[in-house]
């Protein structure tokens, strides 16, 4: 998969694709509808399957100060956009200039003159330009005058109702990893390096990879029976494990991070890429009386996440 960050300076190669748009947060099952569609059209047109979104996220851009929202970093979607067949990338840098321009200037200016796209696929929610004034109806007319063709995709419904980023962001809050995953057909993982911690795990028989939150939306805090997956290193694999998502006040901790057991494991895994997928929500975070008890409950929580992950 390409990555191209500018519209201005596109090779020829990366032209004419046909795109789905979007922020892909999550890359949900909605998402992978829109995706889909795009390559149908792609495959019709025998033009490349790519998805167009932005970095930063527009929400982010404009309320830097809000809480964390998002589901997953770039580099993360990327990652599940090129599993998924992607062949190009557009993450376009979302600055001033971007977000000053007209519905029907991001329409000539970056879809047609500039990456010269063959067909665009959105969500019947979309809208684009500045003040969010286009819609999809917009879209479909631009295109009809510039040359390219556009799909609507409908909303897509689960079980839950409908599929988006907000509704998974509830599921992860309410400690409902199972019900986050039905909607974005994947469990929700969070991507990142092993960093250093204060090793008070290995002191407690309970060695752990430490990962940042930071910039993600926090599920709930607690403790999740985990699939994991080292991405590079001498421990490349993939394992079973438990783990703590939260801010340790066992320990007065303040910064919110996630501590994760791999079972069965040895090794030192400082600076590898991990991939922590929550399976199931086990207990909230707690004050234990010594660490005894702690060390006890830990024991516990091991035991019953190797069952939950043994059968599923």
């Amino acid at each position: 998969m390409r990555i191209i960050r500018d519209h201005s300076y596109v090779d020829a190669a990366d032209r004419g694709a046909s795109v789905a748009i979007g922020n892909f947060d999550g890359v949900h099952l909605g998402h992978q509808a829109v995706i889909d569609l795009a390559r149908k059209a792609g495959e019709a047109a025998d033009a490349p399957l790519g998805v167009l979104t932005f970095e930063p996220h527009p929400r982010q851009y404009f309320a830097p100060e809000a809480p964390p929202f998002r589901l997953m970093s770039a580099e993360a979607r990327a990652n599940r956009l090129e599993k998924l067949g992607v062949e190009r990338l557009y993450e376009l840098n979302f600055n001033a200039a971007l977000s000053a321009l007209s519905p029907e200037d991001f329409a000539r200016n970056v879809l047609c003159d500039g990456l010269g796209l063959a067909h665009v696929v959105v969500g019947a929610d979309f809208c684009f330009g500045k003040g969010r004034a286009g819609n999809a109806a917009d879209l479909k007319r631009f295109g009809a005058e510039m040359g390219f063709g556009v799909t609507v995709a409908e909303l897509l419904e689960g079980d839950q109702g409908e599929v988006s980023s907000t509704a998974i962001r509830q599921a992860l809050s309410e400690g409902r990893p199972r019900d986050a995953a039905a909607m974005l057909g994947h469990w929700h993982r969070i991507d990142g390096p092993v960093v250093g911690g204060e090793q008070r795990g290995r002191e407690l028989g309970y060695p752990t990879a430490n990962m940042s939150i930071a910039g993600l939306h926090p599920p709930k805090f607690g403790v999740y029976a985990v699939q994991i997956e080292v991405m590079d290193g001498p421990h490349k694999g993939r394992y079973h494990g438990a783990a703590s998502l939260g801010i340790r006040p066992m320990f007065n901790g303040e910064v919110p991070n996630l501590e994760t057991f791999l079972f069965d494991f040895s090794g030192d895994l400082y600076g590898a890429h991990l991939s922590v997928a929550l399976a199931e929500y086990l207990r909230p975070e707690e004050v234990f009386d010594s660490l005894e008890a702690f060390i006890a409950q830990m024991d516990a929580d091991c035991a019953r996440a190797r069952e939950i992950l043994e059968a599923s």
